[in-house]
């Protein structure tokens, strides 16, 4: 049998080692050339190419624009040997002021936008540098950084760039390796930049110094970052992580009372046509009634206006649906996962991704000065001969005049070297005078000094951070002049939005809610009448019976001076138990609900603690965002949160455990938005029992144990100044001392 020509180049393996092996292979390639950014630049090769290969073309920011088909061209046939549409995705990404924070490429033309139409064709449109890119390439062609041959030997391209600033977290980065993907969020340059000339001085500094200086990403279209400061700190150090985002919008109103809502920035990376047809389906969808209509009135500006189907809703909960069943509110998914020094692949910190820029920017100082040194040193060479020629003047003209081979005999009669010998010959006629020859040296004495101070640049760390800072400062200054370099993203309060039944959003209907002494929490649809027989476990009994509406929010006091918001619709219903508000309410286990009402925003409240401090607040300001609360009643050690009772008449009533009554008038009680308040009763050795508010003209009533309606008599006698004990209750005053 005849053996086959190639049978002693080929070798028998397993096929899973073959394909395991290649896959490796392929792994790798997507990894170190494809999907992950270099920390250092915060490029991924195709985008360093372009911009590279827009530099060879000299687009600069200043210059004429060029088409995107001849750019794309020159990276494809010079440095990035894969698909032109490839390379044009890539430079029109990097021109989407949507996409990009900082965008690299100025485009003109049609480059998409964000409403999810694509760019047109290559040959449509024209492209050039941005002053931000400019400032990536400064010191190129300074031997700043590495240069490799292109695919075919033919040319060479930069490793990395120098990149004057963190580019990698100013702009963001995106990419799906195998195995691992990288989704950088942007953030603000000018943070970054204070943040670095800080980490120069302290590498390490303590967690909440570096939150300050670098406190959340800051996204091209704005919105507003909802995810507390412990939760973005939690994400950032542990390099991974979600943020959540909010469209940013306000109220309009309108005439007859009306208002609209009108929504001017969206979360990142949404298409604005998707969230339009989101919104169009709840003004379809008869189920949730929410919305009338959604118009699209966007220019240049985001601009989308929803029309409620009914006024009765507050704007606050009808956004709050919308979050919950659009793209209103996204969650951005961190992973901080890097090249380091462009081959180890690591999920990082945003600090440690700092201190690799700042290595390269150091890195990038050192050649930078080496390289000016080469030029100075060779420009000393030829001021040297130059200045020999100036003292041997006649002797010089005379050689060259008369010598058939002037060049070495000027070498060896002078002891020059050839280049210098050589720069001699080439000096004009002009160059002889006198003043030549002064500039002359003083250029020599200038260079002299500057390769003095490059000299001690390269031997001292200190000064080297030093030309690092000044640096970031200069490129900070002039960034901060750049109107699109402001914060755009904002942050809100709002972490854990209370939650609610959307069914119950727009319909309003009368309530009631029951609350046990152990905060097991239950509503009723319809007023139920307060008397009737409520179940309750073993143990547990009537603490609060509230008549109110559907779309009402419960105010809670707690013991702790701060106040919960719940909205009734979201309590359940039927006729169980209930379930305990703490559960809905970050509410601690050792706190106890001293008040439940239902909010009115046009009322005032009065709120005590038990050693008789207090004040009067607006009904407006206690309300809560987040299930955390709002502290409100600032407590001194030992002292609780005792009382809070509706501004109702004109004089206020306390009790101490002492049987001792004070009546001061409302209108010697301050008002605040939060804080301890003044000493409204004075209790030696006792504590504040309950309070009460009244108007003079109807008197002070209370309940006896019997369930009997008592009035005072004489209620004068009790009236007192702020502050002082007051006189023994009245006879009949129930002996737990409490008004009802």
């Amino acid at each position: 049998m005849q053996k086959n020509l190639f049978d002693h180049f080929s070798q028998d393996i397993p096929l899973s080692e073959a394909i395991s092996e290649r896959y490796l292979q392929y792994a790798l390639s997507t990894i170190m050339h494809r999907a992950l950014p270099d920390a250092r630049d915060g490029l991924k090769p195709v985008q360093r190419r372009i911009l590279y290969a827009m530099q060879e073309l000299k687009l600069s920011s200043t210059s004429g624009f060029r088409k995107s088909a001849k750019i794309s061209g020159d990276v494809m046939g010079n440095y990035h040997p894969h698909g032109e549409q490839a390379i044009y995705d890539a430079l029109a990404r990097m021109a989407q002021d949507f996409n990009l924070r900082y965008p690299l490429v100025d485009g003109q033309g049609n480059f998409g936008n964000i409403d999810g139409d694509k760019p047109a064709s290559s040959r449509y449109t024209e492209a050039r540098l941005t002053t931000f890119a400019e400032s990536m390439l400064v010191g190129l062609n300074e031997d700043s950084v590495d240069f490799r041959p292109n695919y075919d030997d033919t040319l060479e391209e930069p490793v990395l760039l120098p990149s004057s600033f963190p580019n990698l977290l100013a702009n963001g980065s995106t990419g799906i390796a195998v195995g691992m993907a990288a989704n950088i969020p942007p953030h603000n340059i000018i943070e970054l930049c204070n943040t670095c000339i800080h980490l120069i001085r302290y590498p390490d500094p303590p967690i909440k110094t570096r939150m300050s200086k670098l406190p959340g990403p800051d996204f091209p279209t704005g919105g507003i970052i909802v995810s507390t400061r412990d939760q973005i700190e939690k994400a950032y150090v542990a390099g991974k992580g979600q943020i959540r985002v909010r469209a940013r919008w306000e109220v309009e109103r309108l005439d007859r009372n009306q208002w609209q809502i009108v929504v001017t920035e969206i979360p990142y990376q949404v298409q604005k046509s998707k969230l339009i047809e989101g919104l169009a389906k709840l003004v379809q969808n008869k189920k949730t009634q929410l919305l009338a209509d959604v118009r699209d009135e966007s220019t240049e500006t985001i601009r989308i206006v929803l029309e409620p189907k009914t006024r009765k809703i507050e704007p606050e909960t009808l956004m709050e649906a919308i979050f919950k069943l659009t793209e209103m509110e996204t969650r951005f998914s961190l992973n901080l996962n890097v090249l380091i020094d462009g081959q180890r692949p690591k999920v990082c910190d945003p600090w440690e991704i700092l201190r690799a820029f700042l290595n390269h920017r150091i890195v990038i100082l050192k050649r930078r000065t080496r390289f000016r040194i080469k030029k100075i040193d060779h420009r000393l060479t030829l001021l040297e001969g130059y200045l020999v020629a100036f003292l041997n003047l006649d002797r010089v003209i005379e050689i060259i005049r008369y010598e058939d081979k002037p060049k070495e005999t000027l070498i060896e009669e002078f002891e020059l070297h050839e280049v210098q010998a050589e720069a001699i010959l080439n000096m004009r006629l002009r160059s002889l005078r006198k003043l030549e020859e002064i500039e002359l040296q003083n250029e020599q004495t200038r260079l002299t000094k500057e390769r003095c101070d490059l000299d001690d640049l390269l031997n001292s760390d200190e000064l080297q951070k030093n030309k690092i800072t000044d640096e970031l400062k200069q490129i900070k200054n002039i960034f901060a002049k750049n109107p699109a370099c402001k914060r755009r993203t904002g942050f809100s309060d709002m972490s854990d939005a209370i939650d609610f039944e959307l069914d119950d959003v727009i319909e309003s209907e009368p309530v009631t809610v029951i609350c046990s002494e152990l905060g097991w929490i239950r509503l009723y649809r319809g007023h139920v009448p307060f008397d009737q027989d409520f179940k309750f476990r073993d143990g547990d009994s009537l603490k609060f019976a509230l008549h109110g509406q559907s779309t009402d929010k419960l105010v809670i006091f707690g013991s702790n001076g701060r106040f919960y918001s719940l909205a009734a619709s979201s309590i359940p219903g039927g006729r169980g138990l209930g379930e305990p508000i703490r559960l809905m309410l970050d509410l601690p286990n050792e706190i106890e609900i001293q008040a439940l009402l239902f909010h009115n925003p046009e009322r005032q409240l009065v709120v005590t603690s038990e050693t008789g401090y207090g004040f009067i607040v607006d009904e407006t300001e206690v309300l809560a965002s987040t299930k955390a609360g709002k502290q409100v009643l600032n407590l001194k050690k030992g002292d609780i949160g005792k009382s809070c009772v509706p501004c109702e008449g004109d004089h206020l009533a306390l009790v101490g455990a002492n049987r001792k009554m004070l009546v001061v008038p409302l209108s010697e009680i301050p008002v605040q938005v939060k804080g301890t308040g003044v000493r409204l009763q004075k209790f030696p050795k006792s504590r504040l029992s309950d309070i009460k508010t009244f108007a003079m003209e109807e008197g002070l009533f209370w309940k006896d144990p019997r369930g009997k309606t008592r009035q005072a008599k004489e209620v004068e006698k009790w009236i007192g100044k702020r502050g002082s004990m007051g006189l023994k209750a009245p006879y009949g005053f129930p002996t737990k001392n409490v008004f009802s």
